[in-house]
């Protein structure tokens, strides 16, 4: 695995957020993906998929920063700043978070196993 690979992999998640592109999402996310929302809540990718096939999660603006890199064998833990713009359920989403996200190299791809976020203050 590649610092690159994971880079233009971070690139493309934050991408199909913005533009709320589903199957880019279905193939990035893992099937078996637990993330830690700011909130406590733990959801998984279904769940996820689910909010943006719905509309729930609306996203308006979205910057990434403070990217930190680490290779594990074939896994990458990503810690990254994102500056967010959005709604979920209607409910304002505005502010920096710090994300944690674990990908790890299958056959075919880089995907997310794993990931965490904090609403900085």
């Amino acid at each position: 695995m590649k610092i690159e690979a994971v880079v233009n992999a971070e690139i493309e998640l934050l991408t199909a957020i913005k533009n709320t592109n589903v199957s880019v999402l279905e193939k990035i996310l893992h099937e078996d993906l637990l993330f830690n929302l700011p909130d406590g809540n733990t959801i998984t990718k279904e769940f996820d998929l689910a909010s943006y096939r719905s509309g729930k999660m609306k996203v308006d603006a979205l910057e990434a920063s403070d990217q930190i890199i680490n290779l594990i064998d074939d896994t990458a833990v990503v810690v990254v700043t994102v500056s967010l713009k959005g709604a979920f359920d209607n409910n304002p989403i505005n502010g920096a978070f710090r994300y944690i996200r674990v990908w790890k190299q299958f056959e075919e791809s880089l995907k997310v196993i794993a990931g965490s976020c904090i609403q900085l203050q």
